[in-house]
This record gives structure tokens, C-alpha cells and sequence, in this order.
């Protein structure tokens, strides 16, 4: 009988400190109304503005069960400079995004800069239909009330990793205009054989709650003649004027966009293309580049040192990876260099057992399989000073050369011009 209501106790501790927890995430979320789980207010904000580095607002997309692999992009890609929205769509439950609300809390780098937050309520997201190009302007609004101060927005789902640390990505992005909008292109003829915009295209995810394939009108409709539709690459990298653009912009093509496309089939693949090809103050600003390497069976992984990055251009992403794929693996040790110091902003780190959940010193160099690598828990640097490595420097070349090609041809007339 004693054992039993020791048992009892137990049990009500656990739920009375889950209960505290809760509290504390619904007390955060504060001004977004119930739309995220927010972090606490942060204690140190980076240096903002054309004299410092660049500020990255990621947006990060999973499913059901996906909450492990969502984590490992997220370190992967932390730096705390940066904005990151944590999103898992409606396969999954509300627990596990619960879960991965607490989860981000018990790190203690996250709640010191309060920079990294999960979508509270979600919704079904098919990356075929008009549910895809939604979630993506939904996380960019919610992105801009969250900060007032990035860049550049980057959307990715758990199936991308990255080819070059942020202190690389950071460093090489600097010295360029950050009006420029990352957007891939596809010839005239290539677009019109991979898409027929007269078919019509229903996504159910836009009115039903679990998520569902999209289906095919046996009806057509006629092309439209008020704008002319340019497609390309479903992934980009967007400037901070013409995120704001598309979520609140003065002019009505957004908007008028967002309901032609309501009813094609990838309208990812032609919104802001299409968009930046019709605006004329945004024409001039686009670069036919998504900076995304598309893996395929012939793709390795690694390189010397000595060798050139021109076989991957300028892409500081690549995708698509498998769970646990043993290329991240390889990646995090060949290009990350994940076991050495993250950069400047880190001075020391340590590593948290997994089992017990608490965070032990050391150098970072412990092997043992129980604990896992912290972002950076133990002492700070300067969080605005970025520290490139050779890779990062080859990447602003790349950059830079892509930029100065861009600005010969007037008016991108070989990309905006069928």
C-alpha cells in the first residue's frame, strides 16, 4: 500500500512539473495569439545592419514522427544571429509539438537568445498543391512578427542538410545586396512540359484537417493574359522586401497570384517567379540560382581540400537525405567539421547525456555513444563576428561572380523574357 502512493506521488510531481512547463510555453507565446510556442526573451541580441553580418530567418517543415530530425537540421544550422521557425504539419499530434516546444527549451544556448521557435497550431501541408505555397507565405508572415531585423528568409523541410557552416554562409553572403531574391529559373519550353497551368487542381489540405493527396478536375481553364507565368525551382532564398511584399504588399498581383495558383498543380514551383517577373521593382533583384544541389545517384560526398567547389556551385544546401542517412554523417564530418568549435560565438562547449538530460563539461572530443554534442552550452563569444574557413571563402568568390554576371545582362531579359 506504501509503495503504491509513493508511486502516486511520484506521478503527480512529474505531471504537476509537466503542468509548469506548459504554463510557462502558453505564457510565451504571448502576441502571436496562440500561433507559436515562443521562446523567452532574449537576453542578447546580435548587431544589426549593412556594417555587420547577415541575419537568416529559417524556416524548418516536418511531419508526424519527425521531431528527431528536425533537431539535427536545427543544430546543423544554429547560429544565434539567426531567426528559426520549427513546424510539423498536421500527421503530426499536438504532443509532439508539445514536445518539441520543451525540447528547445531545455537548451540552454536557445532560451539565452530566444531565438528559435515551433509553430503551435498546424494544419495539413502537400508540397504538390496550394497547401504547400500557403504554409511557406505562412511561415514568412509569422517570421516578420516574430523579428523586425533579417534579410534573407530560407524555407527547408527535414529532408535538406547543409554543405557549409553558417559561419561560411554568413561570411559569403555579407558583401552582397541583400535586396537579391535566390530564385531558379526554368526555360520556357522545359516549364511547359512539366506543367499544364489551364488543368485544374484541387488540394483538400486547404479545407480538410488530416492531410490528403491532391486530385484532378476532369474540366480546363484558359491561360491568363494579365500575367504572364514563369516556373523553376520549388526551393529559394528571399529578401526581406519581397517577403513583405507577398504577405502585405501594396500592389494586388500577390494576392491575385495566390488565387490562380490555388487551382495548379506545384504552385511552388511558379509563385515567385512569376511574381518577381511581373513586379518591376522586384525584376532587377532576382538571381537565377536556388543555391539548392539536388542529390542524385551518381552524387558523392567530401572532397580535399585543395579541390575546387565549382562541381556544386554556390548551393549551401543540399537535399534529398534519407533518416539518419550515413552522407549526413560524412558531411557533418568532412564540411561541418560538426567536432570542432562552431565558430567565434562559441568559446567552449559542452555535451548533454541523453540519458540523464543534464549537461556535463568537457572539450567535445568524448566518444561515448550516450551523450550528444550541445550547439554551444557552456561560454559565449562575439556573436557578431563571423569566422569563415577556406570553404566559406571559395563560396563568397562563387557568390560574387554570380552577382557580377547577373548585373551585365540588363534587366535579367534572359530569365523575365519568354
Amino acid at each position: 500500500m506504501i509503495p503504491s502512493c509513493r508511486l502516486c506521488l511520484v506521478i503527480f510531481a512529474v505531471t504537476l512539473m509537466l503542468l509548469v512547463l506548459w504554463s510557462q510555453i502558453m505564457s510565451d507565446m504571448g502576441s502571436l495569439s496562440g500561433t507559436t510556442y515562443q521562446s523567452i526573451v532574449p537576453r542578447r541580441r546580435p548587431l544589426k545592419g549593412p556594417n555587420a553580418p547577415p541575419v537568416l530567418a529559417y524556416w524548418i517543415l516536418g511531419s508526424g514522427g519527425e521531431k528527431k530530425r528536425m533537431l539535427r537540421l536545427l543544430k546543423a544550422i544554429y547560429h544565434p544571429r539567426n531567426q528559426y521557425l520549427l513546424h510539423l504539419d498536421s500527421s503530426a499530434g499536438d504532443s509532439e509539438r508539445v514536445e518539441l516546444a520543451l525540447l528547445t527549451q531545455t537548451e540552454k544556448v536557445l532560451r539565452e537568445f530566444g531565438n528559435v521557435n515551433v509553430v503551435g497550431k498546424s494544419y495539413g501541408v502537400n508540397q504538390m498543391g496550394a497547401s504547400g505555397l500557403a504554409a511557406v507565405l505562412h511561415a514568412a508572415a509569422l517570421l516578420l512578427r516574430i523579428s523586425a531585423d533579417w534579410d534573407w528568409f530560407i524555407p527547408l523541410t527535414t529532408s535538406d542538410y547543409p554543405l557549409f557552416t553558417q559561419d561560411d554562409i554568413l561570411y559569403a553572403l555579407s558583401p552582397l545586396p541583400r535586396d537579391l531574391n535566390f530564385v531558379g529559373y526554368t526555360n520556357e519550353t522545359t516549364w511547359n512540359k512539366r506543367q499544364n497551368v489551364a488543368r485544374i487542381v484541387v488540394d483538400p489540405n486547404l479545407y480538410l484537417k488530416e492531410k490528403t493527396p491532391v486530385f484532378y478536375a476532369a474540366e480546363t481553364r484558359e491561360k491568363p493574359d494579365a500575367f504572364q507565368i514563369f516556373g523553376g525551382s520549388p526551393w529559394m532564398i528571399l529578401s526581406r522586401g519581397l517577403s513583405e511584399h507577398c504577405v502585405n504588399g501594396w500592389d494586388n498581383l500577390p494576392r491575385k497570384l495566390l488565387m490562380y495558383l490555388n487551382n495548379v498543380e506545384f504552385p511552388l514551383e511558379s509563385y515567385f517567379q512569376t511574381l518577381l517577373c511581373n513586379t518591376p521593382e522586384f525584376q532587377n533583384t532576382t538571381v537565377n540560382d536556388d543555391l539548392r544541389y539536388i542529390i542524385t545517384e551518381n552524387t558523392t560526398i567530401g572532397r580535399r581540400e585543395e579541390d575546387d567547389d565549382d562541381d556544386v556551385g554556390a548551393s549551401i544546401m543540399a537535399r534529398p537525405f534519407r533518416e539518419d542517412d550515413p552522407w549526413m554523417q560524412e558531411i557533418d564530418k568532412q564540411l561541418l567539421k560538426r567536432e570542432a568549435e562552431p565558430g567565434k560565438w562559441c568559446i567552449e562547449r559542452g555535451v548533454v547525456n541523453e540519458t540523464a538530460g543534464g549537461i556535463i563539461m568537457s572539450n567535445g572530443n568524448n566518444n561515448t555513444s550516450s551523450k550528444e554534442e550541445e550547439f554551444c552550452s557552456v561560454v559565449w563569444g562575439d556573436v557578431d563576428s563571423v569566422e569563415a574557413g577556406s570553404r566559406g571563402v571559395k563560396l563568397e568568390k562563387i557568390l560574387t561572380r554570380i552577382i557580377q554576371e547577373k548585373k551585365s545582362v540588363t534587366r535579367n531579359k534572359d530569365i523575365c523574357l519568354h
